[in-house]
């Protein structure tokens, strides 16, 4: 039988998953989830940071990393340094400080850009979300299972949980665009 809320959750998923990854863009203030995406080469397999070592934030533009594994210092320093943050570590043995820069208005262009790609990719992983539950409605109906008319009713209803999606991803978009150009 037909379940409408699977897809919902799908939908639901990708749009938490596109706050996390907004979460990691680096908008002028120290925000730990900005090192989330790296990686770092370390016995022999690539672990994030937050796995070597604790990461606070003790201003409001400083990210400070206690790398547990005095060996491991300079490897965490390598990954930072050749990630797109465009962040400049300083090491004081075991601690590495991360002071964020002010974003320049050319830095702030990219990063919105980045949020509009972000954007995208989020509606495609929704628009395709609809599409298999189309797909499914359709096979369901050519067994017989569900009747035509429930078919578009249901078909309907999903369009309208793809508009809802759609238009959530679209204001989070919005919201976070502009608090990169006011910051």
């Amino acid at each position: 039988m037909f379940n409408k809320k699977d897809y919902q959750n799908k939908m639901n998923k990708t749009y938490d998953k596109l706050n996390k990854d907004l979460s990691t863009l680096s908008t002028g203030r120290a925000n730990s989830n900005m090192l989330d995406l790296i990686k770092v080469d370390v016995y022999g397999q690539k672990m994030p940071i937050n796995q070597l070592g604790s990461i606070t934030t003790p201003e409001p533009r400083v990210i400070n990393i206690q790398v547990w594994d005095n060996s491991n210092v300079v490897l965490v320093d390598s990954a930072i340094r050749k990630s797109d943050l465009g962040l400049n570590p300083q090491i004081d043995g075991q601690l590495i400080r991360l002071p964020i820069p002010n974003l320049s208005e050319e830095r702030r262009n990219e990063i919105k850009k980045k949020i509009k790609q972000m954007g995208e990719q989020c509606k495609i992983s929704i628009r395709n979300i609809r599409r298999e539950a189309n797909e499914e409605l359709k096979k369901l109906l050519k067994s017989k299972d569900i009747a035509e008319d429930e078919e578009k009713k249901e078909e309907k209803n999903i369009q309208n949980i793809t508009d809802e999606s759609i238009k959530k991803i679209d204001d989070k978009i919005n919201l976070k665009e502009k608090e990169i150009m006011t910051i």
